[in-house]
């Protein structure tokens, strides 16, 4: 199956997937994750359509979408990978929406780059809702406090939440916890759901979904 083929696909699913949860056409964007990938197979999701892609890190990414950027305007660039205090500036530099604000430092970091950089980058925190040890986010408890340490300590405006459930669980409960924790922050964006399980994510409310493998091909 050609990429254009596997994208159609995805977008078709995700359709489907709205309808079913009677949510109207379009309340879900894709984010296409093309980490790893570089630019010449990337190009074709280009021109098939797709302006919002998703990137693990920085570096690899800039040495791809500078180019891709200039070659096409209107692309929205989005980091879901963590993001180390000493790569702020080139992440708020390069990307348009950055998912994966996990701590006190990075947020300060992050509004510090854009304050002298003069540019405004949309945010997510990253919650870690398995409270799994060796992954990146904020407890699901803390989040609330986070978010408002975010916005009135910093001045930072945070838009949506963002989670990566464990790997061996069913991702419903971790979504619609997500969703609970989103309620009680007054954030109306909720990036969740991945090649194995975006359907499921727009079932309970994601406005993203991170899709990778399934428009790309493996790794």
């Amino acid at each position: 199956m050609e990429l254009q083929e596997r994208l159609d696909e995805v977008r078709a699913r995700i359709s489907a997937a709205e309808r079913l949860s009677g949510r109207p056409a379009g309340s879900v964007q894709l984010v296409a994750v093309s980490k790893t990938f570089d630019a010449q197979a990337i190009r074709p999701a280009i021109a098939a359509g797709q302006r919002i892609f998703g990137e693990n890190r920085v570096q690899e990414s800039q040495g791809k979408w500078p180019q891709l950027k200039t070659e096409t305007p209107g692309i929205e660039l989005h980091l879901i990978g963590p993001l180390q205090s000493n790569k702020a500036a080139d992440a708020v530099a390069l990307f348009d929406v950055i998912e994966t604000v996990d701590r006190e430092k990075i947020a300060r970091a992050i509004a510090a780059e854009m304050k002298r950089q003069g540019k405004t980058v949309r945010l997510y925190v990253q919650v870690n809702s398995g409270l799994e040890p060796q992954k990146a986010g904020i407890a699901p408890a803390d989040t609330p406090a986070f978010v408002g340490f975010c916005r009135n300590e910093l001045g930072l405006s945070i838009e949506g939440l963002m989670c990566i459930p464990p790997a061996e669980e069913n991702p419903g409960p971790h979504f619609a916890l997500l969703a609970k924790i989103a309620g009680e922050c007054a954030v109306e964006r909720l990036s969740m759901g991945m090649s194995g399980d975006y359907e499921t994510a727009v079932a309970f409310g994601a406005t993203s979904v991170r899709v990778g493998s399934a428009i790309f091909g493996a790794r």
